[in-house]
């Protein structure tokens, strides 16, 4: 197959052109080009400087197409996957490229776009779409909403995929941190010091791989099942927030020290967008009820255990000084809170 990526390095995306290259398939990314060394000689590379100058993409779409001798009128590529399209003008720009040259059109939504507040902990692709606490959800859902229009009226070939907490190599995953990422937290593990866990632990929640997501994204590629469809795709690994810390610092070898604060409060008092990370998403109960998935791509085993693919990512954190990248705004941040609510106990308690 000729599948062709926007963007290709990323958390998600990595792994899946990992996957497609190791395959034989025919790889096309579209990017600046600045994190493509790992796959130089192994893909093919349209570099653009700015995607949402639709000129210059259109012109370097134009000029690739040419160059390969794709005939006009008929679809040349058998997948168009867009990773980086996180407002309307961008899928309509998508559309509007590659309308007639391709086969498929794979969005990458979120799963953070389901009802909030839940109205039933399992998650269909049937559960309503809405989220009144984060923009970011809000406009993943006029994207889809809008391919789903095109698919409807002119038979744009779109695929909606929704991922939900999706991690790497190169950073732990968690629910409260900063704004420079997770390792300030790691940190705060291995130095000994409490770490705030919103509310008490206890909420489901799945952590996937990105191999194992990958595993499922492949599957959907060039899949006339997933023509007009939506999917997310997670782990079967149902923890909770609680299992997820304790396997974090299992990793790091060292004891966990939780700090239990509400997830309302952290929201009302965070300098960080608790609201729409936390209250639109990560402090709900959820479990993905993947069946259909499982239909559409038959022998799907996604088999990578939190408790093995942190480890990995710890190793590989520890090991990599770029990773580690500190964060002391939010460090003294979760060192106030914890000292003020430990008075307020006493005041109340006396």
């Amino acid at each position: 197959m000729r599948i062709l990526f926007i963007g290709g390095t990323g958390t998600i995306s990595q792994a899946i052109t990992r996957a497609l290259v190791a395959k034989g398939e025919e790889v096309i990314l579209v990017n600046r080009g600045n994190r493509n060394a790992e796959f130089e000689g192994k893909v093919k590379q349209i570099r653009v400087h700015d995607v949402n100058d639709e000129e210059e993409f259109m012109l370097a779409v134009s000029s690739f197409l040419e160059s390969e001798g794709a005939e006009p009128g008929k679809p040349y590529f058998d997948s168009v996957c867009d990773f980086i399209g996180f407002h309307k003008e961008q899928v309509e720009r998508d559309v509007r490229i590659f309308k007639g040259k391709t086969k498929q059109y794979m969005y990458i939504s979120s799963a953070s776009a389901y009802h909030k507040p839940v109205k039933d902990y399992v998650i269909t692709e049937g559960t309503a779409m809405a989220n009144p606490y984060w923009q970011y959800s809000r406009e993943k859902i006029e994207c889809e909403e809008y391919l789903m229009e095109q698919y409807k009226n002119v038979g744009f070939p779109v695929t909606l995929i929704r991922p939900s907490h999706t991690y790497d190599e190169r950073s732990v995953p968690l629910g409260v941190h900063g704004n420079k990422g997770s390792y300030q937290v790691v940190k705060r593990m291995l130095e000994g010091k409490p770490v705030i866990i919103h509310g008490d632990g206890t909420s489901l929640w799945r952590m996937t791989f990105n191999e194992d997501f990958a595993k499922g994204f492949v599957g959907l590629i060039g899949n006339p099942h997933a023509i007009g469809e939506a999917f997310h795709i997670t782990n079967e690994e149902t923890l909770t927030w609680n299992q997820i810390y304790a396997s974090i610092a299992n990793a790091l070898g060292v004891e966990l020290k939780p700090y239990y604060v509400s997830s309302a409060f952290l929201a009302e008092c965070g300098d960080f967008d608790f609201t729409g990370s936390l209250i639109g998403d990560k402090a709900n109960s959820v479990v993905f009820d993947n069946s259909k998935l499982h239909r559409a791509v038959p022998g799907l085993n996604m088999n990578i255990r939190f408790e093995e693919g942190i480890r990995r990512t710890i190793d590989y954190v520890l090991s990599h000084e770029e990773c580690q990248v500190e964060d002391p705004e939010f460090d003294a941040w979760c060192d106030k809170v914890i000292e003020n609510l430990e008075q307020a106990k006493k005041n109340i308690c006396g």
